[in-house]
């Protein structure tokens, strides 16, 4: 993600500065989400992934929309996994086909909901924006 940012982001039309305010972004992130990974409350994945996709909508209103988007989804997909994980049986005894992993793991896997999160933020973007003013 961040090797693509680095490819895109100058051909469509972001600014030096403006991609050193995106890197600013991404680095605040990055430090949010290592010293929560410090705490044992994030995994490293989840970290990373949060951090590069971070750096695509900059140190901008947007990153918040975004962070927003991904705490709602996380929220989601953690109380469906909780929700599976107490009726673990009753899934089982029914036949329904769900991997042993999202039942016996204490984790949640929170990727989906940055890539989700993602998503619906980048439409509102300063880069994807850009992207559109480039095609004027």
């Amino acid at each position: 993600m961040v090797i693509s940012f680095a490819v895109l982001a100058p051909l469509s039309g972001v600014a030096l500065p403006a991609i050193g305010m995106h890197a600013l972004g991404a680095a605040i992130v990055f430090g949010i989400c290592f010293a929560l990974f410090a705490l044992n409350v994030m995994g490293g994945g989840d970290a990373k992934l949060l951090s590069a996709a971070a750096l695509w909508f900059g140190c901008a209103p947007v990153l918040l929309t975004f962070l927003a988007y991904v705490s709602v989804i996380g929220g989601l997909v953690t109380l469906a996994i909780l929700l599976i994980r107490s009726q673990s049986n009753t899934i089982l005894a029914i036949g329904l086909p769900i991997p042993n992993s999202l039942l016996l793991a204490k984790k949640v896997p929170y990727g989906i909901a940055i890539a989700i999160g993602g998503f619906m933020a980048f439409p509102s973007s300063p880069l994807f924006l850009a992207a559109l003013e480039s095609l004027k």
